[in-house]
């Protein structure tokens, strides 16, 4: 098992510090992935900056790249986060199941996605010509494919940094796509 502890505010840097109160501020908490990204000086910082950047993808997009790449990863700590935080914006714990299991009932442009995020997951970064044209062909452009590949590479880095850590998950528990 892991032996990465989850820091606290007193335990990080100053310049950590004041994220964490940033995070405070304005989500209420520092999530416990976020909190081990501080046990590096700078990589906290770093990640947020990278993961907050501008985009051409909606918030909800992001979303279901977040879960479909996160069910191919195993991550049970982002499913459980940005099946929330998904619902938060809107969609169904129906649909959060449905782009964790590649594919989107909800229409053409989010089934694309789905299959895209998934398949570029499952495959590492090769997806099938099938795939990308998928997403053209659903009315998303080469600059949102861009975007995608980078949205696909920041939860990754929080797939990996979990399955690293093991830290506990401190949202609510996702559903099993088994007993779905």
């Amino acid at each position: 098992m892991s032996t990465f502890n989850v820091p606290t505010r007193n335990d990080v840097s100053t310049g950590n510090q004041a994220i964490f109160d940033q995070l405070n501020k304005g989500i209420g908490f520092v999530p416990n992935i976020y909190a081990t990204f501080a046990h590096s000086e700078n990589a906290l910082g770093n990640f947020l900056g990278f993961a907050n950047g501008k985009t051409s993808l909606t918030a909800k997009q992001k979303e279901v790249i977040d879960l479909a790449v996160s069910e191919v990863n195993g991550c049970n700590y982002c499913l459980a986060a940005h099946t929330a935080i998904a619902k938060g914006a809107g969609f169904t714990e129906g649909q959060t199941l449905e782009f964790r299991e590649g594919y989107s009932s909800s229409g053409a442009k989010l089934d694309a996605l789905a299959a895209f995020a998934s398949e570029a997951a499952i495959q590492r970064g090769k997806p099938s010509a099938k795939a990308i044209d998928g997403l053209i062909a659903a009315g998303f452009t080469q600059e949102n494919v861009v975007d995608a590949v980078l949205a696909i590479g920041t939860i990754t880095v929080t797939n990996y940094l979990h399955g690293i850590t093991q830290v506990a998950v401190d949202f609510p528990t996702a559903p099993s796509l088994s007993l779905a």
